[in-house]
């Protein structure tokens, strides 16, 4: 029977002293220590939590793989920043749907930081016609999205977040009723997650829970977007 799938302690450990010493240097001589405390356990975690993620829907992916799969790799994108840290200070899990190929597509993603943990769903920044029709989507049907986003079971746990457009977006009236929602760049929300359950043996089944209650907004955008939840 394979062992349950479990983040230990020590990638947070890693995570706080990689925030210490974000430099290449010291990066080179730990690379050990972040392959055996954070990559290979989480690349772990994935894999374990697979079963779990088939009985929530069978069309998103625990891909435990080390690069292109569901963990983001630590090196951060300074092209374009005036932070020019190599690394991130967290880590980061999608479980992404089958058809999407980047992280701009429907998915379940672990935050995981000694600041801040969280379980994020939905869409983040999707491209323009992924945009368009979640915007048609919920004009074409505003209870099913209002009962998706606002049922009270789903807003116990999550919070909607993201950016939104300072004005109403071309081709929509600012008298929409679901304007607030029209104008979203991002079609996500948020479950915080304390640290201290991230680390106990039963947060993977908490996670899976969690996922569940989603299951309306997830399947709703999936609807949207023409593809099977």
């Amino acid at each position: 029977m394979p062992a349950k799938p479990v983040i230990p302690g020590s990638l947070f450990d890693f995570l706080m002293d990689l925030e210490r010493h974000n430099h290449r240097t010291w990066f080179h001589e730990n690379k050990q220590r972040h392959e055996d405390e954070l990559r290979g356990p989480a690349l772990a975690f994935i894999e374990g939590f697979a079963p779990a993620l088939a009985k929530i829907s069978p069309h998103f992916l625990a891909d435990a793989r080390k690069v292109g799969g569901s963990l983001f790799r630590i090196h951060r994108d300074v092209r374009f920043s005036k932070d020019k840290r190599p690394y991130k200070t967290h880590t980061g899990i999608q479980f992404r749907h089958e058809q999407g190929k980047d992280a701009h597509c429907p998915g379940y993603y672990v935050h995981l930081s000694p600041q801040e943990c969280f379980l994020g769903v939905g869409i983040w920044r999707p491209e323009k016609d992924t945009l368009a029709a979640i915007r048609n989507g919920i004009d074409r049907d505003p209870a099913g999205w209002k009962k998706a986003a606002r049922g009270k079971r789903f807003t116990d746990m999550f919070s909607l977040a993201g950016d939104s457009l300072k004005k109403a977006p071309k081709g929509w009236s600012v008298d929409h009723p679901l304007i607030e929602d029209l104008r979203r760049k991002d079609f996500i929300a948020v479950a915080p997650l304390e640290p201290e359950a991230v680390i106990d043996p039963g947060f993977a089944a908490d996670l899976s829970k969690r996922m569940k209650v989603a299951t309306p907004l997830m399947k709703w955008l999936c609807d949207s977007l023409g593809v099977p939840f």
